[in-house]
């Protein structure tokens, strides 16, 4: 019984905005890759490159969408209990559009991708760097719209501690293989090479998407003034202010600290702000990779 309510209750928390938004990755991801990146044999990261090779060296009816799905399918699926119901649903739903739009575009539209990309030819570089940005952005999408796109950030979440590395080491080492076995293979290390740029724009891409162009600040302020500082924050800039007790280690006195986030272009004024009722106040300044309420 509570088997069954816990599964109602994951289930619920499906939502069909996100299944828009993870089927415009899935094409966005599939665009990237099948009009930039395969078609002058470079290699996207994890899953996805690993597809790409093994498409090129198998025969032609063993499809880079064919290789996505029977290399990502049983992954999420390994990973279902680790991850959840909402997140395997959204991410294998994701991988089949990905798979589907990757077939449509190679073999059913009418865009030659067989022998150089329709958009920026035979350069190496423009078809690494915009491979990246584009597949990037899909992959950006599908993490912040709950899943993933690729399997081997599944079997890194379930790894990794057991290694004791961490999830972005995992998956860096497995694209640095990859590349390895790449060059290995096709006996040549001018593809992998451009292949790592490719996965340097992509996984700068993921943070923008995921964490925001312009990453808000956290800043924590420890004054004797607490009043004056978090009133004149909150007047000034229209927002709330949280005040945590705390106590100095060295004088042992009763301190405030004062949290407060705010965008770049307001630091230079908080400071200020600050400086003119508190100079001894100290101020700490840290980013912050995503803002939302509990109910969003």
């Amino acid at each position: 019984m509570k088997i069954h309510k816990k599964l109602a209750s994951e289930l619920k928390q499906l939502k069909w905005q996100n299944f828009l938004c993870l089927f415009i990755a899935g094409c966005v991801n599939a665009f990237g890759v099948t009009v930039f990146l395969a078609p002058v044999n470079l290699y996207d990261s994890g899953i996805s490159g690993t597809s790409i090779l093994l498409s090129q060296i198998t025969p032609e009816y063993m499809t880079l969408s064919i290789f996505l799905l029977t290399l990502n399918l049983p992954l999420f699926l390994f990973g279902l209990k680790k991850q959840g119901i909402p997140f395997t649903v959204y991410s294998i739903f994701t991988v089949i559009v990905y798979s589907v739009a990757s077939w449509l575009i190679t073999d059913v539209l009418p865009i030659d991708v067989s022998i150089a990309s329709p958009l920026a030819g035979q350069d190496l570089l423009l078809c690494a760097l915009f491979g990246g940005i584009v597949s990037g952005v899909g992959s950006g999408m599908t993490i912040r719209y709950g899943g993933a796109i690729d399997g081997v950030e599944v079997m890194a979440v379930i790894f990794s501690k057991k290694l004791n590395i961490t999830v972005g080491t995992f998956v860096m080492i497995y694209n640095i293989l990859l590349y390895i076995a790449c060059g290995i293979i096709i006996k040549s290390w001018i593809l992998p090479l451009y292949s790592i740029v490719t996965y340097a724009a992509g996984l700068k891409t993921v943070d923008f998407i995921v964490e925001g162009f312009d990453r808000a600040k956290e800043v924590m302020i420890i004054t004797d003034k607490p009043k004056e500082i978090s009133k004149a924050l909150m007047d000034t800039f229209e927002c709330g202010t949280t005040k945590i007790s705390a106590k100095g280690g060295y004088s042992n006195t009763d301190k405030t600290i004062i949290y407060f986030v705010v965008n770049r272009f307001q630091i230079f004024r908080m400071r200020n702000i600050i400086h003119e009722i508190d100079p001894k106040a100290f101020v700490t300044i840290s980013e912050v990779a995503d803002i939302f309420k509990a109910n969003d």
